[in-house]
């Protein structure tokens, strides 16, 4: 039997869909730019998500210089609009790229001061095995070609090396002068991005489209002027294009929600863009890696690791050999033992002879009973055989001294018939008399040894002591280096802060080198150098935050950091700034200890 459709299920259907369509319409919509909404006011959350997913993360840099900035205005000013955002973002771009480029730079500006003969080592031995196998041909050849010359292959180095010099310098100029400009429109027009976002927020994106035009002219053809010759590997796969604005009113009525969106991911698109082209570029012309420049050593330590692994393999239980237990156990014997000798036992007797001196002094090798007995007997003696041989009375308290030397007249007289002395004489008696002599002076001999072990005896036990205190000491002081972190400027120890103090002298002397170049109306060249300045100024703001947040100095040297960045402030001002952190903040004072 035939069945029909009923007339309700396509009533139901029509409803589904309806409901679900409204309530996809509506969450959609609610991306969209409203009438009546406030500017910014939802774009906000697109840029956000496009632009800066990661912004929880981020590293912070040195502040804008918006007025009367502190975290509750910034905090007003992020959530009220994306200006900030924007700004931020572009400023950490600028930055990071700012950073590797001299880091680079330094790197090859370290070689470049080198002799010819550390240029040639660099060639052949820091570049990787390739460069080995090459360099060492080429100057094998030099030398059976030119003799043992080798000025061509120091000239290639330097060349090398130039090259590289050349464009990172042209990087970090156009960087530099980025940033300069970045910040000192941010200072021309700060007051109105915070009073009224919405007049000027969009005049603020033409500059900056303005500026990306002038980076492109800048460094957007790099890859044209590459030598023919070139030891850069590979080439530059893209020139650098910025997209521009679309042509809107710009002194008419204002933007649009619609096209400041369009603006802001535009930005957004060129900052990509940029980062890509300089990360290109930067990774062609960048310093050889630790692992490239150290590949001798890493080679050897490799070839010693593996000839130890063998070895270690053979004595194994793998191999049916008990060498490695044995030597574990007689390890672990000898560690007890050490122990036992160089610390527990010092410990103990320096425990002992501090606090049971008095109890111990009593027992010893000699006593002074003892001695007092010899004295008594050898005295006794001394006076019967005097008052024998001089037939008269000593009194009792006689020289031993005295009737010491009667004893040695009669043994002197005895000894000119020794053998019928010895049996009928005195010779017998005066020699048990001396023996009985040695006996005390023995005696007394041991009992100062005696007294000096024990006044001594603490001194014995740091003397035994001394082995584990130095493991100990070089134990701490490895633990204190890694603790310190001492190799950079955000480290704890003297060398740490000596670099913080450099960081700061740097600054000090590009703020002057930039008051320079404003004096002698070299435009191009101040911006270039205020942008150095800023960047100087943001490696000292990360590596004076951690060590000021700890004394509490943090919020002080923060704004001080912040005013030697200001365009509008006087250069004696500033100077005056750099002179007084250098002197009041605990984290650039000079080391107390001297190296």
């Amino acid at each position: 039997m035939e069945v029909h459709p009923s007339q309700d299920e396509p009533t139901g259907v029509k409803t589904i869909v309806s409901f679900y369509s409204n309530y996809l319409w509506n969450r959609f919509s609610t991306f969209l730019p409203s009438s009546d909404s406030k500017f910014l006011g939802q774009i906000s959350n697109l840029f956000r998500q496009t632009a800066r997913v990661s912004s929880s993360r981020r590293r912070h840099y040195i502040h804008l210089p918006l007025p009367s900035y502190t975290p509750e205005s910034s905090l007003v000013v992020k959530e009220s609009s994306v200006v900030y955002d924007v700004l931020e973002d572009i400023m950490e771009h600028i930055f990071v790229k700012l950073h590797s480029v001299e880091k680079n730079l330094q790197f090859w500006q370290s070689r470049a001061e080198g002799s010819n003969y550390r240029k040639l080592y660099f060639m052949i031995f820091e570049r990787g095995p390739r460069a080995f196998v090459d360099g060492t041909v080429q100057l094998v050849q030099q030398c059976v070609v030119e003799g043992p010359s080798m000025q061509h292959l120091c000239q290639s180095a330097s060349a090398y090396i130039s090259e590289r010099l050349a464009v990172l310098t042209t990087l970090r100029r156009v960087l530099a002068t980025l940033l300069a400009e970045v910040y000192m429109e941010v200072d021309r027009c700060g007051k109105e991005l915070v009073k009224d976002p919405e007049k000027s927020f969009p005049s603020l994106l033409v500059t900056i489209n303005g500026l990306f035009s002038n980076l492109e002219a800048s460094i957007g053809h790099l890859h044209a002027i590459r030598r023919t010759n070139s030891s850069v590997d590979g080439s530059y796969s893209f020139p650098l294009l910025f997209e521009r604005l679309p042509e809107v009113n710009q002194e008419g009525s204002q933007w649009t929600e619609c096209e400041i969106a369009d603006a802001i991911n535009l930005v957004n698109k060129n900052i990509q863009k940029l980062d890509s082209y300089l990360s290109l570029i930067v990774a062609k012309h960048q310093k050889p890696k630790k692992v490239t420049q150290y590949w001798i050593r890493y080679t050897c330590g490799a070839v010693g690791l593996s000839v130890c692994s063998m070895w270690l393999l053979r004595h194994s239980r793998l191999m049916g050999s008990p060498d490695i237990d044995n030597w574990i156990c007689e390890a672990k014997d000898s560690a007890i033992s050490f122990f036992n000798e160089h610390v527990e036992q010092p410990l103990l007797l320096i425990r002992d002879d501090l606090f049971e001196t008095f109890r111990k002094r009593h027992k010893g090798v000699m006593e002074i009973e003892e001695l007092q007995l010899t004295a008594n007997s050898l005295h006794r003696m001394l006076m019967a055989f005097s008052e024998q041989t001089k037939g008269q009375k000593f009194p009792e308290n006689a020289s031993d001294q005295e009737m010491l030397e009667i004893v040695m007249a009669r043994y002197e007289k005895e000894l000119v018939n020794p053998i019928q002395n010895l049996l009928s004489g005195e010779l017998a008696r005066a020699l048990l008399i001396q023996v009985q002599k040695l006996k005390l002076d023995i005696e007394t001999a041991m009992l100062e040894l005696d007294q000096i072990l024990k006044a001594n005896e603490i001194n014995f036990a740091i003397l035994a002591a001394l082995p584990a205190f130095f493991l100990s000491l070089m134990l701490l002081m490895l633990v204190r280096a890694w603790f310190k972190q001492d190799t950079k400027a955000v480290g704890r120890g003297r060398i740490a802060r000596c670099q913080r103090r450099l960081l700061l002298v740097e600054v000090e002397k590009r703020i002057l080198q930039y008051q320079s170049f404003v004096d002698q109306g070299l435009e191009k060249e101040s911006q270039c150098m205020f942008g150095l300045v800023l960047y100087s100024l943001d490696c000292l703001f990360h590596a004076v935050k951690r060590h000021a947040k700890e004394t509490g100095e943090w919020q002080c040297l923060r704004q001080d950091i912040i005013d030697l960045g200001q365009p509008s402030l006087q250069t004696t001002y500033k100077l005056v700034v750099t002179s007084r952190m250098a002197r009041v903040y605990e984290c650039l004072l000079p080391s107390l200890k001297q190296p």
